[in-house]
C-alpha cells in the first residue's frame, strides 16, 4: 500500500506544470543538435508533403507497414519529446481499439480488424511524419521553407510568430495557475472522495484560466506587433532584396540528398512488396 502511494505521488510529481511546459519547450526548441534538424527545410517540407498526402489514399498493408517503418525510425532520429510520444500513442492507439470495441458491440466480428489496423496505420505515419517535421524544424527554418515555396510571408511569419509564442503562453498560464492556487483554498484529497473533489477542483481552475490566459497573451502580442512595425516589419515583407538575403542560408547538403534518395529507396521497396504480396 505504501509502495502504491509512493508510486501515485511520483507520478503526481512528473505530471506537473513545469514538467509539462519543459516537455513542450523540448520538442520545440530543444531538437537542433539533431540530424533531422541539420537538414534543409525545403528538402524536409517536401517530405513531409509525401507521407502526410499519400498514406490516405492508398489501402496497401504492406506498403502502410513499410511507410510506417520509416516515419517511426525519422521519429526516433528528431529526439522526439516522451510527453508528445506518449499522447501520440494514447490518441491512436486508443481510437483503434475504441472503435473495435464499439464494432463488436454493435454486431460485427473479427473481419474489423483490417480496415481498422489499415486506418491505424494512415492515421500513425501522418502523425509521426507531423512531429518529426515540426520537431525538427525550428521557426525560423520552417518559416524560411515555406517562403521559398512562395508561401505569403505574412502566413510564414504568423506560423513562426505562433512557435515563438509558446513559451509566452506556457509562462503565463503557469502565473495565472498561482495567482489561483494562492487565493483559492483548495478541498482535502486525504480520502478517495476528496480527491475525486480535488480533481474536479483543479479541472475548474484550468477552464477559469483561459480568459486571463488569452487576455495576458494578447497585451504581450501587441507589444510584439509594436515593436515589429517600428522595426519596418511591413517594408521588409515586401522587399525583394530582404528576402534574397534571408533565404540565401538555405543550402543542400550531401546528408539532404542520401536522406532523400533512401526514403526513395524505401518507398520503392515498399511498394514492390505491395505489388508482390498484394
Amino acid at each position: 500500500m505504501k509502495m502504491m502511494e509512493k508510486l501515485s505521488e511520483s507520478i503526481l510529481d512528473k505530471l506537473s506544470i513545469d514538467f509539462l511546459r519543459n516537455q513542450v519547450l523540448k520538442n520545440a526548441y530543444g531538437n537542433n543538435d539533431t540530424l533531422i534538424a541539420a537538414m534543409d527545410p525545403r528538402m524536409l517540407l517536401v517530405w513531409y508533403l509525401f507521407f502526410g498526402l499519400v498514406p490516405w489514399f492508398v489501402n496497401s498493408v504492406p506498403f502502410l507497414l513499410g511507410c510506417f517503418a520509416l516515419v517511426a525510425v525519422t521519429t526516433w532520429m528528431a529526439h522526439v519529446a516522451g510527453l508528445v510520444l506518449l499522447l501520440f500513442g494514447v490518441g491512436v492507439f486508443a481510437q483503434t481499439g475504441y472503435l473495435f470495441l464499439a464494432t463488436l458491440l454493435f454486431g460485427g466480428d473479427a473481419s474489423a480488424i483490417l480496415p481498422l489496423l489499415v486506418l491505424t496505420l494512415k492515421v500513425a505515419t501522418v502523425s509521426l511524419a507531423s512531429i518529426t517535421i515540426f520537431s525538427g524544424l525550428d521557426p525560423d527554418k520552417l518559416a524560411n521553407g515555406l517562403m521559398w515555396y512562395g508561401c505569403p510571408e505574412r502566413l510564414s511569419f504568423s506560423i513562426s510568430y505562433a512557435y515563438r509564442m509558446l513559451p509566452l503562453l506556457m509562462e503565463e498560464f503557469q502565473n495565472v495557475l498561482l495567482s489561483y492556487r494562492l487565493r483559492g483554498n483548495p478541498p482535502a484529497h486525504d480520502t478517495f472522495a476528496g480527491k475525486v473533489r480535488y480533481l474536479v477542483y483543479q479541472i475548474q481552475v484550468i477552464i477559469r484560466a483561459f480568459y486571463p490566459l488569452m487576455l495576458n497573451t494578447a497585451k504581450r502580442s501587441r507589444t510584439t506587433v509594436e515593436v515589429l512595425e517600428i522595426k519596418g516589419y511591413r517594408y521588409a515583407a515586401v522587399n525583394k532584396e530582404v528576402k534574397r538575403i534571408k533565404l540565401a542560408s538555405m543550402h543542400l547538403t550531401n546528408n539532404d540528398l542520401l536522406f532523400a534518395a533512401l526514403s526513395f529507396l524505401w518507398v520503392a521497396l515498399c511498394v514492390l512488396a505491395a505489388a508482390l504480396l498484394g
